[in-house]
């Protein structure tokens, strides 16, 4: 694959053990030309009386059950936390909105709540004035109407609403924190350019799925330099889209193994029954496959009812087209992702050990697609942590992941592509350490 990079990114091992909270050590890790700044930035607590955050969405379109409208009804309604209608303790002044399709809700949204919509993004950072004017953006980049390219993934603009955003901060002398949902870029390149321009101008950095901070059933959480060998999820959906929701959950629990992230250095995607036949070959990931398997709630009526003990033999026979996804990670450590549509319509995870021998394994909860129309709950917890990291001024865990699940989900697209080969993926030479804060949420 072409990248926009010159050479590999550099990184060294993290000290075992050097888990800091609310601050990642990835500026530690990787070798990126930029200084190296934290990009969690520096906990900075809110005076009693200090006037209240402001923020600006950029969205690509906000229809009814679209991700702008799950984020912007949650800062201007509020959202169930902690047992308590929660509404968060900052205002959303100003949208930009891409495209504007039937069913647009963003016009209504915004005449409810006194929110302008702006025609630039540059007008929405600034509030139409001279320079940077709110103390967080999000960008929502997801859903509407985009080219795609040869390898059918979707050209969503994120990468250009960032370079805007950060234009917007160069020209202001100043930067605020920044979310980006899902996955950074469908370009290497553009992904690393995202992670520099953040650590240049020392901002804190969010990014990523809701998978991570959602729900666990039952609640399992890896301390930091837990002796893991290999992590799977299985999952369902579509390539270049639930894919990298399922590499999410899988790494923001590998992330926490012994010495913390070291890198992917190879990676293999197949189709159909080559994924059987890989997973046959590989005993620890059959294992782990069919650990996963048990924690499933929801999946094809037929799957259902002749359901007892899994095996590959059930799932093959009501799997449609499965895809899976390889990774051989520069540590030696192993990570693996299945969609199995027509077995489950869940987010489950298995870890195994390697001071025991045991698998852990838990349901990561996306009450999906059933559930989604009425609660889409899960959000919540995504949502809190931005909040977080805007009052605070500080990411609670590292952008670092989602440059890394982006890359493993464009490589993985690369080898279908080119196929079903294996790939060296040298680029992907992306080291760090989760922070305490991680994977911990509460509700």
């Amino acid at each position: 694959m072409k990248t926009k990079i010159d050479s590999p990114l550099r990184s060294s091992r993290l000290p075992r053990r050097r888990f800091l909270a609310g601050a990642t050590q990835a500026a530690l890790a990787t070798g990126l030309a930029a200084p190296l700044v934290s990009l969690s930035g520096c906990r900075a607590p809110r005076a009693p009386n200090a006037p209240r955050k402001r923020v600006a969405i950029l969205a690509t379109e906000v229809r009814k059950h679209s991700h702008a409208q799950h984020f912007i009804d949650r800062f201007v309604e509020g959202y169930g936390w902690q047992g308590h209608h929660h509404r968060p303790p900052m205002d959303l002044v100003s949208l930009y909105v891409d495209q504007f399709p039937a069913g647009d809700l963003s016009r209504d949204r915004a005449r409810r709540r006194g929110v302008r919509i702006f025609p630039t993004i540059a007008e929405a950072l600034t509030l139409g004035g001279p320079s940077l004017a709110v103390d967080g953006v999000l960008i929502i980049a997801e859903h509407g109407k985009y080219p795609r390219n040869e390898k059918g993934q979707t050209l969503y603009p994120r990468f250009r609403f960032f370079r805007e955003t950060v234009a917007v901060f160069e020209a202001s002398g100043r930067s605020v924190p920044v979310f980006n949902d899902k996955h950074l870029s469908t370009d290497w390149g553009e992904c690393t350019a995202m992670m520099r321009d953040a650590r240049r101008l020392g901002f804190p950095f969010l990014a990523g799925s809701s998978l991570p901070v959602t729900w666990r059933m039952p609640m399992l959480e890896f301390e930091p330099d837990t002796p893991l060998i290999e992590s799977v999820c299985v999952c369902y959906g579509g390539v270049d889209s639930y894919d990298f929701h399922g590499l999410e959950t899988a790494q923001c629990m590998s992330e926490r193994r012994a010495g913390g992230e070291s890198g992917v250095k190879s990676v293999l995607a197949v189709r159909g029954e080559r994924v059987w036949a890989e997973i046959e070959r590989r005993d620890t990931t059959r294992r782990l496959v069919l650990a996963a398997l048990t924690r499933h709630f929801t999946g094809a009526a037929e799957a259902h009812y002749t359901f007892a003990v899994p095996t590959l033999d059930w799932a093959r026979r009501h799997c449609r087209e499965p895809v899976g996804y390889f990774y051989e990670h520069r540590d030696g450590f192993r990570t693996a992702m299945f969609l199995m549509n027509g077995v489950v319509s869940d987010f489950l995870y298995a870890g195994l050990r390697g001071d025991n021998g045991r698998i852990e394994s838990c349901q990561m909860f996306l009450p999906m697609p059933s559930q989604i129309a009425t609660t889409a709950d899960f959000f919540n917890p995504l949502v809190n942590n931005i909040e977080r990291m805007i009052l605070e001024n500080a990411a609670p865990y590292p952008a670092e992941r989602t440059w890394l699940t982006s890359g493993m989900t464009l490589f993985a697209i690369e080898s279908l592509h080119r196929g079903q080969v294996e790939l060296p993926t040298p680029e992907l030479n992306v080291a760090y350490g989760p922070t305490r804060a991680s994977t911990y949420w509460r509700s």
